[in-house]
């Protein structure tokens, strides 16, 4: 009998748990309207933009400001402050993610 000897990685799809992570929603450098929903353990508040959580330091939970992405790793992206949120640009940042939401899964349909 004789067993032929695999490289590493052939012979399976993915490693570990066999999910990769989705395309991130942001980007470096672009900015959001946010309200800062909690704090972290390290003081930091936390936002989620369209579900990818989000520190921003020197914030607090129910604080509206706009933000600027400085660093996305594979779970979380990290922002700074760049000044107070526009009234009303919140509701339509939320109506354009709603839209976003079905968008996605008519397509999954």
């Amino acid at each position: 009998m004789r067993y032929e000897r695999r490289g590493r990685g052939e012979g399976r799809e993915r490693g570990g748990f066999g999910r990769g992570f989705p395309p991130k929603p942001v980007e470096i450098g672009k900015e959001y309207d946010v309200e800062i929903q909690e704090t972290s353990r390290r003081g930091e508040g936390i936002t989620r933009i369209k579900g990818l959580v989000t520190f921003v330091p020197n914030t607090k939970p129910g604080d509206h400001v706009r933000i600027k992405i400085t660093r996305i790793s594979r779970r979380f992206a990290e922002a700074e402050v760049v000044g107070e949120a526009e009234a009303g640009a919140e509701v339509e940042a939320e109506e354009a993610e709603a839209e976003e939401e079905e968008t996605e899964e008519g397509e999954a349909e």
